[in-house]
C-alpha cells in the first residue's frame, strides 16, 4: 500500500475550473493503474459515458498492466508464446521510436532495474555493483524486437513494463472515445496526464496547474509552479520530487537511467512536454528527466513534434525555469519562488 500512496500522490498536472458551468458537462473521476482520473466533457446528447469509459480501461488494463498476471505484456514477461493487441503493439512502436531519438534514455526494458530500486511492481532487493551489473545483460530496447506480431528477446529475462508511456496512450484512448461519442469538448486526465479538446465550462481553453517540485510526500499545502491554458493539445509531467525514498541519509528518486542501472542525480526536477499525443508526451517527459537539463533542451529543440517546460535548480539551489518558444504563449502565470 505504501507504493499505492506513492502514486496517488505524484501527479505532477491538474486541471480546475472554479466556476459554475455554463452548460452541461458531465464529469466522472475514479481509480485506475494505481492513480485516480478526472475526466470532465460536454456531451451533445446528455449521455453519462462512464460506464464505457471504465469498461475501456479495463480492456486497457488487460493489455499493459504488470500487476495482472493475466495481462499481455504480463504474458509476454513469462515468455508465453502469444501475438500482441492492439494496445500493445501501438505503445511499443512508439517506444521503439522515442527511445532511438533519445538513444536509449526512454527504455521499456529497464523494468528489472525499477524493480530492485523498489520502483516497479516486485519488491525492493539489496542493491550491489555486481547485481547492477547483471540487469545490464538484460536491459537495452535493442535487445527486444517485434517480429510478426510478437516479441523476441535476446534474453528470457528480460522484461518490460509500459508505465512511463502506458498512462498517457490511455489518456488518448478515453479522449478518442469521448470524440467518436460526438463531443468536441473535453478534458481527460489520469495521474497528471492530460488531453483536452475545445473549451471547458467556461467556454474557454482548459486551465491547467503545473505543480511546484516539493519533497513533501504528503503535499499538505500543495502549491503551483505555472498554470498554463491548454486546447487541442496533450500535456505530459514527469519528476523525482514525490516518488522516492530515503535510505541510510540517501535520497533514492524513480528514475532509473536504464545504461547506469543507478536512479539519476542532476538538476532537473520536472519536465512538462506538450504533444499531439498524450503517448508522446508521457515518453518524452520521462526520457527528459534521465537525460537532464542540457541534453533535453539539445532533444527537444530538435523534435519538432513536442514544446517542453522543465523547472531546475541552479547552483544556489534556486528554482529556474526553461521553457521553448512554443510553450512561452501557454503559459498564464509562473511562480519561481521556492
Amino acid at each position: 500500500m505504501k507504493y499505492l500512496f506513492i502514486l496517488l500522490l505524484s501527479t505532477a498536472l491538474f486541471s480546475f475550473n472554479s466556476c459554475k458551468p455554463n452548460h452541461k458537462y458531465i464529469r466522472n473521476e475514479g481509480l485506475i493503474f494505481g492513480t485516480i482520473y478526472h475526466i470532465s466533457y460536454e456531451e451533445p446528447n446528455g449521455n453519462d459515458l462512464h460506464e464505457g469509459i471504465k469498461s475501456l480501461l479495463n480492456e486497457f488494463n488487460q493489455s499493459l498492466s504488470t500487476y495482472d498476471s493475466s495481462s499481455v505484456i504480463s504474458r509476454i514477461n513469462s515468455n508465453q508464446d502469444l501475438s500482441a493487441d492492439q494496445y500493445f503493439l501501438t505503445v511499443y512502436k512508439k517506444a521503439e521510436k522515442v527511445s532511438s531519438i533519445t538513444d536509449g534514455a526512454f527504455d521499456i526494458t529497464v523494468a528489472p532495474m525499477v524493480n530492485v530500486w523498489g520502483f516497479g511492481f516486485k519488491n525492493k532487493e539489496q542493491v550491489t555493483p555486481e547485481l547492477i551489473d547483471s540487469l545490464k545483460e538484460l536491459v537495452g530496447y535493442k535487445k527486444v524486437k517485434l517480429i510478426n506480431g510478437k516479441i523476441e528477446k535476446a534474453h528470457a529475462n528480460t522484461m518490460l513494463d509500459c508505465s512511463a508511456i502506458a498512462k498517457g496512450f490511455a489518456v488518448d484512448v478515453v479522449a478518442g472515445y469521448i470524440r467518436d461519442q460526438g463531443c468536441t469538448n473535453y478534458m481527460v486526465e489520469i495521474g497528471g496526464e492530460v488531453v483536452a479538446r475545445g473549451v471547458n465550462p467556461k467556454g474557454k481553453a482548459w486551465n491547467i496547474g503545473i505543480s511546484k517540485p516539493d519533497d513533501d510526500i504528503l503535499v499538505q499545502d500543495q502549491q503551483l509552479q505555472a498554470i498554463v491554458e491548454l486546447s487541442d493539445k496533450a500535456l505530459a509531467s514527469s519528476g523525482n520530487y514525490r516518488n522516492f525514498y530515503i535510505e541510510g541519509g540517501k535520497k533514492y528518486a524513480h528514475t532509473i537511467d536504464p545504461k547506469t542501472g543507478y536512479p539519476v542525480q542532476h538538476s532537473l526536477l520536472s519536465s512538462t512536454v506538450l504533444a499531439d499525443s498524450c503517448m508522446t508526451a508521457d515518453a518524452f517527459a520521462t526520457a527528459f528527466m534521465v537525460l537532464g537539463l542540457e541534453k533535453s533542451i539539445e532533444i527537444a529543440n530538435a523534435v519538432p513534434e513536442i514544446e517542453v517546460y522543465f523547472i531546475y535548480t541552479d547552483e544556489n539551489g534556486d528554482y529556474k525555469s526553461y521553457f521553448s518558444d512554443g510553450f512561452r504563449s501557454l503559459i498564464q502565470e509562473e511562480n519561481m519562488q521556492p
